[in-house]
């Protein structure tokens, strides 16, 4: 009996910082990892009424020289939006320009997520997400 409490103890507190480091650190504080070799951009995208949200995002160029992002959280409003309406502005350092989103498929999402794959550590503190849905954004 005691084996069964503390697993449910500890499975309440995995899912308890997951909820906390998805929602609060990436969500609401969004951290810039260019420190740590992990470049990020601003993404700016529409909803259905018209309103404009901002979410920084990691980014990875392929070896063709296309830009590239990954929904890879519980938490992906920004997605959905882009999936509404693909036009969007993006922000790298100082430059903003405007960009369509393509959602990759075939070949193409098999050769960019074995590239650029998820680290287990990353998947561990993500909570072990949905399977992730990369977009390349093409300058317009």
């Amino acid at each position: 009996m005691k084996i069964r409490k503390w697993f449910v103890i500890a499975l309440g507190a995995y899912v308890g910082f997951v909820l906390i480091f998805e929602t609060i650190f990436l969500g609401y504080l969004q951290p810039t990892f260019d420190r740590r070799g992990i470049p990020t951009l601003n993404i700016i995208t529409q909803n259905s009424i018209g309103k404009l949200s901002k979410r920084r995002l990691a980014w990875f160029q392929s070896s063709e020289g296309h830009i590239y992002v990954s929904a890879h959280h519980w938490t992906r409003g920004w997605y959905n939006e882009l999936l509404e309406n693909p036009q969007v502005q993006v922000e790298i350092g100082n430059t903003v320009s405007p960009r369509t989103a393509i959602t990759i498929h075939g070949e193409e999402y098999d050769k960019i997520s074995t590239e650029y794959s998820i680290p287990l550590i990353v998947r561990l503190l993500m909570g072990f997400p949905p399977k992730r849905d990369i977009v390349r954004l093409e300058p317009t």
